[in-house]
């Protein structure tokens, strides 16, 4: 309370809190003998001046608390901006990690979620089952097997809040402090981390354009985390030789893999490869998905896909993190799934990325030529420039920004010295003029 706040009169109170005013009066003939308020005549009663500055003192706390290793690291997390105020939307954005929620179904979406809170009982209102709806497991399982080459059956599937989830909890089940766990380098910000977060030893595997080299793994090293479909930033795709290779390493050190599949489901020219998952024979790979690129981001659901043995500790991290994920978006997306909708917006996205896709490949080639090295065509939704002279990407995204075109710099998600300076150019949330004139922009500026 500050020092000018006045109370209300005796009459208003009495007839807020239903009572007799009498006993209001007498309520405050005790607080101003005590000197908790006094009165001024002809203003009111207002909260005593020692009080409120005794109050107002308190709110800068002077108290310094003691942080875990955890909280440090998740500290030192926030230099990665997870949690800095978005920008203001530039004309020509080229955001990346965008679904395509222009051509979402959400009429139909909203009468399915409507439809099973109709006729949902109170009872399956309760708590629901910790690893995920059985009816959303199964028909992530067959969908898995038909389109990525998955095999699982629907018990090995762990329904998360989001991939991050997964990768969290991957981090908490399977790592000690000191471990050392290969990541692809540049690698993807939220896993390098949550590794961090898990006092992992980061070992740094150069990525290049067939993807993360089996042959450069680090002795010593227990676990990999890839992006085979699209690596991430810089959109390679991992061959099928080294998705052998890889396996086989696996085996040979006694090792385990996460495959994080976050972009596999937008593949275009038959780039299509088997998931690791699907080559590994022994249980030794962790196979993570989400449906935040495919669906609408703010859905909040993926999914782990585990070795048998390690289903029932999976679980119970996932019980300790959160109980279950929201069950009612859970059967409506499984009726998505299954009603083929979700496999239908999925042709209809990949039609209209295919045609961004195109669009984008002919304008660098028009406006940036040979001024600019491109990685990325094969899948997903972005693409990495790689200009071919010396470049600040501070000054180019500053500049760029001033015509109206947004670009994002890669440079950070390289964890060696010096880092390679490049851009990435999302897609799939622009139009094909709106992506030639971008590129024509950003020439004047590259």
């Amino acid at each position: 309370m500050s020092n000018a706040e006045r109370l209300p009169s005796t009459r208003e109170l009495a007839e807020q809190l239903h009572v007799s005013r009498t006993v209001v009066v007498l309520a405050y003939e005790q607080l101003l003998a005590e000197g908790f308020v006094v009165g001024r005549g002809g203003s009111g009663t207002y909260v005593a001046d020692v009080l409120a500055a005794g109050r107002t003192g308190t709110r800068t706390s002077r108290v310094k608390v003691r942080l875990s290793r955890y909280g440090r690291a998740a500290g030192a997390a926030a230099k990665a901006n997870f949690l800095g105020k978005p920008s203001p939307r530039a004309r020509y954005d080229f955001a990346y990690g965008r679904s395509d929620v222009e051509v979402f179904p959400f009429e139909m979406w909203r009468r399915m979620l409507l439809r099973h809170a109709r006729r949902t009982s109170v009872r399956a209102l309760d708590y629901g089952p910790t690893g995920g709806s059985v009816a959303l497991r199964e028909a992530i399982s067959l969908h898995l097997r038909r389109s990525r080459a998955v095999l699982c059956d629907p018990s090995q599937v762990i329904v998360v809040s989001g991939s991050q989830q997964a990768l969290d909890l991957v981090a908490r089940v399977l790592i000690e402090r000191g471990d050392r766990i290969a990541v692809e380098d540049p690698c993807y910000q939220g896993t390098r981390e949550v590794l961090r977060a898990s006092g992992a030893r980061l070992l740094a595997v150069p990525v290049d354009r067939d993807g993360l080299n089996p042959g450069r793994l680090p002795e010593g090293t227990r676990m990999v985390f890839v992006t085979p479909s699209h690596q991430f930033p810089t959109g390679a795709i991992l061959s099928l030789p080294r998705r052998l290779q890889l396996v086989d390493w696996a085996r040979r050190v006694d090792a385990l893999v996460v495959e994080d599949d976050y972009d596999g489901e937008y593949r275009y020219e038959d780039q299509s490869l088997q998931s690791l998952q699907g080559l590994d024979a022994e249980g030794r790979v962790i196979y993570i998905g989400t449906f935040s690129r495919t669906v609408f981001s703010s859905l909040r659901i993926g999914y782990l896909v585990v070795p048998k043995p390690l289903i029932s500790v999976f679980t119970s991290a996932k019980w300790l993190c959160d109980r279950h994920t929201a069950t009612l978006e859970q059967e409506t997306l499984a009726e998505f799934i299954t009603s083929g909708l979700y496999e239908r917006h999925l042709r209809r996205v990949r039609r209209r990325n295919a045609a961004r896709r195109e669009a984008l490949r002919e304008a660098i080639g028009k406006y940036l030529g040979d001024r600019v090295e491109v990685t990325g065509f094969g899948a997903g939704a972005h693409v990495a420039l790689w200009p071919a002279a010396r470049v600040s990407e501070t000054d180019v995204i500053a500049a760029a920004a001033k015509l109206g075109v947004a670009v994002y710099g890669i440079s950070r998600y390289f964890l060696s010295a010096p880092p390679r300076k490049g851009f990435m150019l999302g897609y799939s949330r622009m139009t094909e003029n709106d992506i030639r004139e971008g590129v024509r922009r950003l020439s004047a500026v590259l």
